[in-house]
């Protein structure tokens, strides 16, 4: 067979394979096949040396013909493929519009949130202002501040968290109590919820980070009715009507006099049950009428006004409005339990 001839074969067999591949692999095996380095086409022109001085213009120009055939051959079978691939992807990438989307899961409240802007709306409809105070307090504000001088034995009821000599994390939002009454004059009506912190071991019902909402009424007259009445009103806001409330002599630094304050348990209806320990009774806080010597400490004279305060724990509230078994599930972000409460 002549060269032309085999030329002729090259260029008959590679537009044939040319025009039947799988993929862009077998595309690229087929080119390198018959125009690579050491392909057929190259090895043809290899042979050329042995021609005649006049043939080898004639060859040389029918071998520049193959290849020119063959590259155009490639080119246009990239093409094809390039939108075979294409068309491939806008099959497979397509989007109906007319389908529902896709739903992503929403976050809701956290059951302690819920509960603490419930006790805001409570007590701004009741007229009292939301205030804040820091986390990282000062030993006055803490505790001398609120009638608890270094050497009071109450300091033992309290584990707390120093960070230098003066400097701790509040044991209590009662700090923001002297804050507020050194800065403002009576009458005073505020309301301070946040995170405090004490060196409790952690169990079903104690943890080192909890949340209280400290109140604070200071005004002339203020007697303990008007705690009375508030607190009351407090409560069947939250529990219902129907429930009961009991105040119980108790002590603290800072009021005189003081009281534990329960509610008849939501779960037996004050028979006793399991919740309450049988009690029929469930403390949820403590309060009591402001101490003169608070009152006397942040410049507000004991004999023309008089104040109540009361500290609830946001925590306790939660878990047993909620019948929450354990405080722990409030704080390990388990998402099938914070989803109980989505929509609330």
């Amino acid at each position: 067979m002549s060269i032309r001839e085999q030329l002729e074969q090259i260029k008959k067999d590679g537009l044939r394979e040319l025009e039947n591949f799988a993929d862009a692999k077998e595309l690229d095996n087929i080119r390198v096949r018959y125009l690579g380095k050491k392909g057929e086409l190259t090895a043809i022109l290899k042979q050329m040396g042995k021609l005649s001085a006049e043939e080898r213009p004639i060859v040389g120009q029918a071998a520049n013909e193959v290849r020119q055939a063959l590259e155009n051959a490639v080119q246009k079978s990239v093409e094809r493929l390039k939108e075979k691939e294409l068309a491939h992807r806008l099959a497979s990438e397509t989007v109906d519009v007319t389908l529902p989307g896709k739903s992503e899961p929403l976050g809701g409240l956290h059951p302690l949130s819920i509960v603490q802007n419930e006790l805001i709306d409570i007590f701004q409809s009741m007229g009292f202002d939301i205030v804040d105070g820091p986390e990282v307090e000062t030993d006055y504000y803490c505790f001398e501040a609120l009638n608890v001088p270094k050497d009071h034995p109450a300091r033992d009821m309290q584990d707390t968290f120093y960070l230098g000599d003066n400097l701790l994390l509040r044991t209590q939002t009662s700090a923001a109590q002297a804050r507020v009454m050194e800065k403002r004059n009576p009458p005073i009506r505020i309301v301070c919820p946040g995170r405090v912190y004490r060196a409790d071991e952690v169990d079903a019902t104690h943890s080192p980070v909890f949340h209280q909402m400290e109140g604070l009424v200071v005004d002339k007259g203020i007697t303990m009715c008007d705690l009375k009445g508030c607190l009351e009103q407090f409560a069947h806001e939250i529990y219902g009507p129907e429930t009961k409330v009991r105040f119980r002599p108790s002590f603290f630094p800072f009021t005189e006099p003081s009281v534990e304050v329960d509610v008849s348990c939501s779960e037996c209806g004050g028979k006793g049950c399991r919740i309450c320990k049988g009690t029929g009774w469930i403390e949820i806080l403590g309060a009591g009428m402001v101490h003169p010597n608070v009152l006397r400490g942040c410049g507000i004279d004991p004999d023309v006004y008089s104040g109540f305060a009361f500290g609830i724990g946001l925590d306790r509230l939660t878990t047993t409005r909620y019948r929450i078994s354990d405080i722990r599930l409030l704080f390990e972000n388990d998402e099938r339990f914070l989803d109980q409460f989505q929509g609330k």
